[in-house]
C-alpha cells in the first residue's frame, strides 16, 4: 500500500512544512527561524493580488461595499454621541447645568426626537450591514470562481515535471483548503477588518473631541489587550498549524486505507489499521483541543478586560464629577461647544465598550488572516510556476495531394496531414507530409541534472515499422517515449520527426500526431462513448464503434446496461482493469494517429484476450510507426527491430531471430521468461 504524505493545507507559510512536527515548542522555534529567513526575501503581495481580483471583476460592487461599511460604521459610532447629547440635554439640568439644545415650549428638544434619531442610526447601520454582507457573499464566491479557473488553466500549461515533484493530494488541498481559507478572508475577515478600522477611527476622533483624560485610560487598557492578544493569539496560531498538520495526516491515512482496503483485509491488518488511525486521531484531538482552548479563552479574557475598563472609566469619571474636576478635549477649542461631565462620562462608557469590542473582533481575525496569507501563497505559487516552454513554430495542418505528388494545405479534412514549416530566413513556407518517421541521434537525457538516465541513444523508425524496447525495470524504455512526446527535453543530441527537429514543432501539434496507450489507464467521468472520443472530439458514433471493435471492446460494452452510453465514474471503477485498458486502446484507435506508442498496452489483459486484441492491434498498426514497450516478450516477436536497453544504453538491436542467435541479454531474457512460465 503506497504511503501518502499530505502537507498541511492553508495555514503554513510558503516553503514551510510542519507535517512531521508534533509539539508546539519545536514548531515555535521553526516558525521563528523561518520568519528570520523570510526577512531577507521579497514578500509576495498576496493580499494585493486578492484585492486585484476584486477590483478587476467587482470594482463597482466593492466600492458600494466600502461606502456601506463606512456609512454603517459611522452610524453605529454616532450612538454614543447621541447618548451624550441626550444626557447633556436632560440630565445635566437636573445637576445644575444649563441645557445646550433649545427648542419647543420647554426650550429642550423633545425626548422622542432623540429616540427617533437613535433608532434611525440603528436602522441605517442594519440596512448598510445587510447591503455589504449580501454583496460580499457574491463578490467572495465570484473571486473564488476566477481564482479556481485561473489555477486550473495554469495547471494545464505546467510541464509534466511539475506533477512529478508535487503530490496530487497536495495540489488538491490547494483547490479545497487553501481556496476555502480565501473564502473566509474575503467574505468575513476583510469586511470585518474594514468595519473595525472605520469604527475605531470614528470612536478615536470622538474621544479626542470630548475627553483626553478618559482617552488616555482607554488607550492604556487597550495596550494591555493588545499584549494579551499577542501572547494568547500566537499560542493559538501555533496549535492551529499543528491541528492542520495532524488533520492532513488523518485525511491522508483515511484515503490510503480506502484505496488499500482489499490489501488490509487480505493481510488481516484491520486491528493494526485501527491502532494507527487512533494514534493519528488522538494527535489531531490533542492539537485541536489546545488550539480551540486558547482561541476560546481569548474572547472571555478580552471581554473581562473590557469590563474592567468600563469600571475604571465609571470610577474616574465619577471622581471628576464629584470633585468638580476639569475636562480637556479638542471640543473645547470649538466656539459654543458645551458638554457636561456627566454626559461625557456616560458617553465614554458606551464608547469604551464599542472600542474594546472592535479590538476583540480584530483579534478573532488574526488566525484567519494568517491562514489566508499561507493559502494565498500556495495558490499564487501555482499561478507563478513557469509554464511549459514551447518555442515551436512548425504546425500540423490538413493537406491534399498536388499534381506532382507533393502536398499542399487544404481547407477541409482529407485524411492527409502535413507539417507547415516556415523558413524565416528565406521568407518561404514548405509543407512536409506527415508520415511518422522518427530518428534519434546521440541523445542524452537526465531527469535531474548530473544524473543521466539515457546515454548516447540512436535509433531510426521508418513509417510502418514496429520498434520494440525491452529491458529490466528502470532501463529507460518509457523515458524514450516521453522524449518523443516532449514531456521532457533532451540534454544533448537531436530527435527528428519527418526530418524536422521536434524542438521546432509546436507541442500540441506534435502530440496530436502521436497516439499513446499507457500502462496506467485513466478514464474520465462521462460515458464510454465520451471516453473513446476523448482524443478526437468530432469522431462520429460509427468511428467510435469501429475503434471499439478494433480493440475488441465492443462485445463487453454491448453487455453493459446502457452500452456505449454507460456512465463511468471514479476512473472507471465499475469496470475490470482489463476492460479499462481495452477502452484505452479503443481511445487511441479512434484518434487514428500516424505514430503509436504502446507502453505495456496489454499488461492487464489475460493471454487469450491478448491474442484476440493483438490481431486488432496489428490492423491498427498497419502503415503506422509503432513503439512498443513490453515485459511480455511474446508480444514483440513480430517487431521489425527489437532494442535491448540496460541502464539507459542500447546494448543490443535486431529482429527476434537475430537476437536469439546472438545469445546475449535478449536471449537470456527471452529464454528465462519462458522457463519461468
Amino acid at each position: 500500500m503506497p504511503s501518502l504524505k499530505n502537507k498541511p493545507a492553508g495555514v503554513m507559510p510558503e516553503g514551510f512544512d510542519a507535517a512531521n512536527v508534533s509539539d508546539a515548542k519545536t514548531l515555535k522555534k521553526m516558525l521563528k527561524d523561518h520568519k528570520k529567513q523570510q526577512k531577507a526575501e521579497p514578500k509576495k503581495k498576496v493580499f494585493s493580488r486578492i484585492l486585484g481580483y476584486i477590483f478587476k471583476y467587482y470594482k463597482a460592487r466593492f466600492v458600494i461595499v466600502i461606502i456601506s461599511i463606512i456609512a454603517g460604521s459611522i452610524g453605529t459610532a454616532m450612538i454614543p454621541v447621541i447618548l451624550m447629547l441626550l444626557t447633556n440635554t436632560y440630565i445635566e439640568p437636573v445637576n445644575g447645568g444649563v441645557p445646550t439644545l433649545g427648542g419647543g415650549d420647554t426650550g429642550v428638544l423633545p425626548l422622542w426626537t432623540f429616540l427617533v434619531i437613535c433608532a434611525s442610526c440603528y436602522i441605517v447601520a442594519v440596512g448598510f450591514s445587510t447591503t455589504y454582507n449580501v454583496l460580499m457573499a457574491r463578490i467572495g464566491q465570484g473571486v473564488l470562481y476566477y481564482i479556481r479557473r485561473d489555477m486550473f488553466v495554469k495547471m494545464q500549461s505546467l510541464p509534466i515535471s511539475y506533477f512529478d515533484r508535487h503530490l496530487s493530494g497536495d495540489i488538491m488541498s490547494v483547490y479545497t483548503n487553501d481556496v476555502d481559507a480565501l473564502r473566509q478572508f474575503i467574505c468575513q475577515t476583510l469586511p470585518q477588518l474594514i468595519i473595525s478600522a472605520v469604527t475605531l477611527t470614528a470612536l478615536l476622533i470622538i474621544m479626542l473631541v470630548y475627553s483626553l483624560w478618559l482617552l488616555l485610560i482607554v488607550l492604556a487598557i487597550v495596550g494591555v489587550m493588545i499584549f494579551v492578544v499577542t501572547k494568547i493569539g500566537s499560542a493559538s496560531s501555533r496549535y492551529f498549524i499543528l491541528q492542520q498538520s495532524a488533520l492532513g495526516k488523518v485525511d491522508g491515512y483515511i484515503e490510503e486505507s480506502m484505496h488499500g482496503q482489499k490489501v488490509i483485509k487480505v493481510f488481516c491488518h484491520e486491528e493494526e489499521a485501527k491502532k494507527d488511525f487512533d494514534d493519528k486521531n488522538e494527535m489531531l484531538c490533542s492539537h485541536a483541543t489546545k488550539a480551540n482552548t486558547y482561541a476560546n479563552v481569548l474572547m472571555p479574557v478580552l471581554q473581562n478586560i473590557g469590563n474592567i475598563l468600563y469600571v475604571i472609566i465609571a470610577i474616574v469619571g465619577s471622581l471628576i464629577i464629584v470633585l468638580h474636576g476639569f475636562n480637556i478635549g479638542l471640543g473645547n477649542a470649538i466656539p459654543g461647544f458645551d458638554m457636561g461631565l456627566i454626559a461625557v462620562v456616560v458617553g465614554f462608557l458606551s464608547i469604551a465598550k464599542s472600542f474594546t469590542q472592535q479590538i476583540a473582533s480584530i483579534s478573532q481575525q488574526i488566525n484567519f488572516v494568517a491562514m489566508a496569507r499561507a493559502g494565498g501563497n500556495r495558490i499564487f505559487a501555482i499561478m507563478d510556476e513557469p509554464s511549459e516552454e514551447d518555442n515551436g513554430y512548425v504546425e500540423l495542418v490538413w493537406a491534399k495531394r498536388t499534381a506532382d505528388g507533393g502536398v499542399e494545405p487544404s481547407d477541409t479534412y482529407t485524411g492527409l496531414w502535413a507539417w507547415k514549416h516556415p523558413h524565416k530566413a528565406e521568407g518561404t513556407v514548405t509543407y512536409v507530409e506527415l508520415k511518422g518517421e522518427i530518428e534519434m541521434h546521440n541523445v542524452d537525457f537526465a531527469y535531474v541534472p548530473g544524473k543521466t538516465v539515457l546515454h548516447d541513444v540512436t535509433l531510426y523508425a521508418k513509417p510502418g515499422q514496429k520498434i520494440a524496447f525491452v529491458g529490466s525495470t528502470g532501463a529507460g524504455k518509457t523515458t524514450i517515449t516521453n522524449l518523443i512526446n516532449r514531456f521532457y527535453d533532451i540534454e544533448d543530441g537531436k530527435i527528428r520527426y519527418d526530418g524536422i527537429n521536434i524542438n521546432k514543432i509546436k507541442k500540441p501539434d506534435l502530440r496530436r500526431s502521436l497516439g499513446m496507450v499507457l500502462q496506467d489507464t485513466n478514464l474520465f467521468t462521462g460515458t464510454i462513448k465520451d471516453n473513446i472520443r476523448y482524443g478526437k472530439l468530432d469522431a462520429t458514433d460509427e468511428e467510435v464503434i469501429e475503434a471499439a471493435k478494433l480493440a475488441n471492446a465492443h462485445d463487453f460494452i454491448m453487455r453493459l446496461p446502457d452500452g456505449y452510453d454507460t456512465m463511468l465514474e471514479s476512473d472507471g471503477a465499475n469496470l475490470s482493469q482489463g476492460q479499462r485498458q481495452l477502452l484505452s486502446i479503443a481511445r487511441t484507435a479512434c484518434e487514428n494517429a500516424p505514430v503509436l506508442v504502446l507502453d505495456e498496452a496489454t499488461s492487464s489483459i489475460d493471454t487469450r484476450t491478448e491474442q484476440i486484441v493483438q490481431s486488432g492491434m496489428d490492423k491498427l498498426m498497419t502503415g503506422r510507426t509503432v513503439f512498443v514497450i513490453a515485459h511480455r516478450l511474446s508480444t514483440v516477436r513480430n517487431s521489425n527491430v527489437i532494442m535491448v536497453l540496460d541502464h539507459g544504453r542500447i546494448i543490443e538491436r535486431g529482429t527476434h531471430e537475430q537476437l536469439l542467435e546472438q545469445k546475449g541479454t535478449y536471449y537470456k531474457l527471452y529464454t528465462g521468461a519462458f522457463e519461468l512460465e
